[in-house]
Order: C-alpha cells, then sequence, then structure tokens
C-alpha cells in the first residue's frame, strides 16, 4: 500500500493572507509544516500542492515538492485531488499546511486503520475537549461518533448537547464527561485520510447543503453516504488562522 502525503499551501488564506510563509524560529511555517511531516513513518511520499509560484518556490529552496494546482479551488480537498489525479498511490493524507507544530505520530495514526479496516475510504482524527468554553465556540469543530467510531455528524454547535436535568454545566471549565454513559466531546482536528478512489470521487461532487451551511467540506462526504472513521488521539494541534495563533506558535517554538 502506497501512502502519499500532500500539504495544500494556498497564499490567498482569508484571515491572514500568506500565512504559510510567515517565519517562525527562522524558518517558513510551511517548512516546519513540511520537515515534521516528513518524519511520519507511514509516508512514501510528501508534497505540496499550491496555487502561488513564490510558495512552490520557497518549498524547492529548503528541499522539498511542489506542485502547482489551479487557484480555483474552494477547499484544501479539491486542491490535493487534483495533484492525486496524476500519482500511482493508494492512500492520500491531507495534512494541513497551517499547523506547524504537527506531529507525525498523529499522521501515523491517521492511516493505521487502513492497515486492519477492510474496504476503509476515508479518516480523520479527534481529540478529548479540554474544557466548556471550547465546546461552546463555533471556531471549535465537534465531531460524534457510533458504537463503531464512525462519524454521525460534524458541527460548528456544542454537539452532544447535554441535557442539563441529566448532565450540569461544566464548572469552572474544567473537563467534564456524561455522568452516566461516560461520554466525552469530541473536538475534530483537520487531519484526513482518503483512498485515491475516495478523494477523486470526493472532489467530482457539487457542495452539498450542510457542507455549505456549516462550512465543512468533510460533511460533503456524509452526506453522499462515504463513512468516516475517526481515532481519537491525544494530540491537539494549533491551527494559524489569525496573527495572535502566530505569535502564540512563535513562543512555543522559541521555548522550545
Amino acid at each position: 500500500m502506497k501512502i502519499v502525503g500532500i500539504i495544500p499551501a494556498r497564499y490567498g488564506a482569508m484571515r491572514l493572507p500568506g500565512k504559510v510563509l510567515a517565519h517562525i524560529a527562522g524558518k517558513p511555517m510551511i517548512q516546519h509544516v513540511y520537515q515534521r511531516a516528513s518524519q511520519a513513518q507511514s509516508l512514501d511520499e510528501l508534497l505540496v500542492a499550491t496555487d502561488d509560484e513564490h510558495i512552490a518556490q520557497v518549498v524547492r529552496d529548503f528541499g522539498g515538492q511542489a506542485v502547482m494546482t489551479s487557484p480555483e479551488h474552494k477547499s484544501g480537498s479539491d486542491r490535493i485531488a487534483e495533484v492525486a489525479e496524476d500519482l500511482e498511490c493508494d492512500v492520500v493524507v491531507n495534512i494541513q499546511g497551517d499547523e506547524p507544530l504537527i506531529k507525525p505520530a498523529a499522521i501515523d495514526a491517521l492511516v493505521e486503520p487502513f492497515a486492519t479496516i477492510p474496504d476503509l475510504r476515508m479518516s480523520t482524527l479527534a481529540t478529548r475537549l479540554e474544557d466548556c468554553s471550547n465546546h461552546l465556540k463555533p471556531s471549535v469543530v465537534k465531531v460524534v461518533v457510533d458504537k463503531e467510531g464512525f462519524a454521525l455528524y460534524f458541527s460548528r454547535a456544542p454537539i452532544p448537547y447535554f441535557r442539563l436535568d441529566t448532565c450540569p454545566e461544566w464548572p469552572d471549565n474544567r473537563p467534564r464527561q456524561h455522568p452516566q454513559s461516560g461520554l466525552w466531546p469530541l473536538w475534530h482536528l483537520g487531519l484526513y485520510a482518503y483512498t485515491r478512489t475516495t478523494l477523486l470521487w470526493l472532489s467530482s461532487l457539487p457542495q452539498t447543503p450542510l457542507e455549505v451551511t456549516e462550512g465543512l467540506e468533510q460533511l460533503r462526504a456524509l452526506e453522499n453516504g462515504c463513512p468516516i472513521k475517526v481515532i481519537e488521539v491525544k494530540y491537539q494541534g494549533i491551527s494559524v488562522d489569525t496573527p495572535e495563533d502566530l505569535e502564540l506558535v512563535r513562543r512555543i517554538m522559541e521555548e522550545e
């Protein structure tokens, strides 16, 4: 089974344009992502998919592989699908270009189920929510799963909803689980792995109503009947979406 990691990296991010080129501890962000991802034992190849020649040249300058793509793509999955069309591989891993603290072990955990679950088409990661405030934030995407660990739904809303008569509000923002079922709310992490066939199929489909409503591309898969295996991990990355996120990551790396 050949597994290829692809990092979508567009220049025109809405809230922080050019963020993948922002310098952190002496290196552009995309270099941190690439070098950390390249340490994952499960990947046979690693590429950057970008719509910007400057980004592509920066990647080539530090020894990485870059592929130019159309600037018209509406999601990272659509961008990597363009690259995957010309690849011979079994599984494609979508690695976010704005997570410079990505852990190689998280990528390996994402890919592992493809070796053990027959006919698996798609997987993603989630971690336990650490406090009540994150459960309520629309910027924090939540996921609920079935008994086999497959996604039932993703939402920016606080799901599952804990009825106050069975689960009081979380005190002091401390971790809280349902007192009867032991259920923890799960925070969805934006890493995906797909079979190549599934990725190309998804990219050929139009956006779906729930996908547009929630602004979550993974709902396109669920709305079209594609199961998504959710792997729970302890890893919690930091996506750089704002100047404040960038400064936080810089401080963390300086301390390291």
